[in-house]
C-alpha cells in the first residue's frame, strides 16, 4: 500500500469530524517524504498512521503541531520504530459493550463469555455497566448497575430489542496475541495513548472500565485465533453457555485466517457474536444496506446470521428487519 495515500485517506475519511488534530496530522506525514521514508522502512502492518500517532504518543512525543512532530519523530526514530515493532492497535472500547447487550442478555444464562483479540479485556465486563438506550420519541432505556462508574449511551433505532437486565456471567477469558495488564503502568498507558487526542469521554471511560477489570481480573491468555481458541474455549464451566465474540478483530487478520476462524468457531458449543467492519465476514447477498448517516459501520452477527448495524466505538445500533 502507498504511504501518501494511506496517511491522506486516513486524514481525509477516518479522522475529518472526529479529530482535527489527527486529521492535521495525517496529511502533513502524507506530504512529508522524509517521514514517508522512515515509515517505508517498516513492516506495512507497522506503518498504519493509529500505531504510528500512538507511538509517538506514548513516548512523549507532540502531536498538536505537525512541524514539532515531524522534528521529535526523526530526533526519536528508533525509539518509534522498536516501539510500533513491539505494540499493536489494540483499542480497547468498552463502549462495544452497548451493541453487545441486547444479544448477550437474550441467550440461556449464565454465560461464560469468551472474546477473541481482547486486549486488556474491558469487553468481558457487560454486567458491571450502566447503560442507557435512546430512541427518538421514547423515553431512555436504563439498564445496569445503577452506582456503576462505567456509563454507556447508545442510539438505537429499528428492530431492537433492548435488554431487561445485565447478563450473569460466571468466567471470563480473553485470547490475544498480545494481551494487555491494565495492573500494569505501561501497558495500561498504552491503552490510554491509542484514545484519539481530543476523545476525553473515551479516555474517562477507559480509565473507569480499567478499575473495573482491576479489581476482578479476567483469564487472559497469549494465542493466536486460529490454533488456541478451542484449548481456551475446552476451559469454560460446562454448566454455562459458552459466547465467543470479537470486536473489531478480523479486519487485522488475512482473508484465508478470517475463514478458518469462522470454520473454528462454529464447530465450537454455544454461540458466536461477531462486531466487525462491513465486509469483513461474508454476509447473505440480501443483507440490507448499511443506514444513512454515518461513514462507517459495523455489521452485528449472531451465530452467522446479521442482526443490526452498530457503531464502530458501539454508539449507535440499528436493527434489521426480518
Amino acid at each position: 500500500m502507498d504511504t501518501a495515500r494511506w496517511y491522506r485517506a486516513f486524514g481525509e475519511r477516518e479522522a475529518r469530524g472526529e479529530s482535527p488534530t489527527y486529521e492535521r496530522l495525517a496529511l502533513a506525514v502524507a506530504g512529508d517524504p522524509g517521514l514517508l521514508a522512515l515509515l517505508d522502512g517498516l513492516p506495512e502492518p507497522k506503518r498504519q498512521p493509529n500505531l504510528i500517532f500512538g507511538a509517538v504518543r506514548h513516548l512523549g512525543g507532540p502531536v498538536d503541531d505537525p512541524a514539532a512532530f515531524r522534528r521529535w519523530t526523526a530526533d526519536h526514530w528508533a525509539e518509534v520504530a522498536a516501539t510500533v515493532r513491539a505494540r499493536r492497535t489494540q483499542t480497547n472500547e468498552a463502549a462495544r459493550c452497548a451493541v453487545l447487550l441486547p444479544l448477550l442478555a437474550r441467550l440461556p444464562q449464565p454465560l461464560a463469555l469468551l472474546e477473541v483479540g481482547a486486549s486488556a479485556g474491558l469487553c468481558l465486563y457487560p454486567d458491571a455497566y450502566r447503560y442507557r438506550y435512546v430512541r427518538p420519541g421514547a423515553e431512555d432505556h436504563l439498564v445496569g448497575p445503577a452506582g456503576s462508574a462505567v456509563r454507556l449511551t447508545c442510539a438505537v433505532a429499528g428492530d431492537v430489542r433492548l435488554p431487561g437486565r445485565v447478563p450473569e456471567v460466571v468466567w471470563r477469558a480473553g485470547l490475544d496475541l498480545n494481551p494487555l495488564d491494565v495492573t500494569d503502568p505501561d501497558d495500561l498507558g498504552w491503552l490510554t495513548a491509542l484514545v484519539w487526542p481530543e476523545q476525553h469521554g473515551r479516555r474517562d471511560r477507559l480509565t473507569a472500565a480499567a478499575r473495573v477489570a482491576r479489581a476482578d481480573p479476567p483469564l487472559l491468555r497469549r494465542g493466536d485465533l486460529l490454533t488456541d481458541l478451542p484449548a481456551l474455549a475446552a476451559a469454560a464451566p460446562p454448566e454455562a453457555t459458552l459466547v465467543v465474540f470479537h470486536s473489531a478483530v478480523l479486519a487485522y487478520v488475512p482473508p484465508v485466517a478470517r475463514t478458518g476462524f469462522a470454520r473454528t468457531v462454529a464447530g465450537l458449543p454455544g454461540h458466536w457474536i461477531a462486531n466487525e467492519a462491513a465486509g469483513v465476514l461474508p454476509a447473505p447477498a440480501d443483507s440490507p444496506a448499511p443506514p444513512p448517516g454515518e461513514a462507517t459501520r459495523f455489521l452485528l452477527s449472531l451465530d452467522g446470521r446479521p442482526v443490526a448495524w452498530a457503531g464502530p466505538h458501539g454508539q449507535s445500533l440499528h436493527g434489521l428487519t426480518g
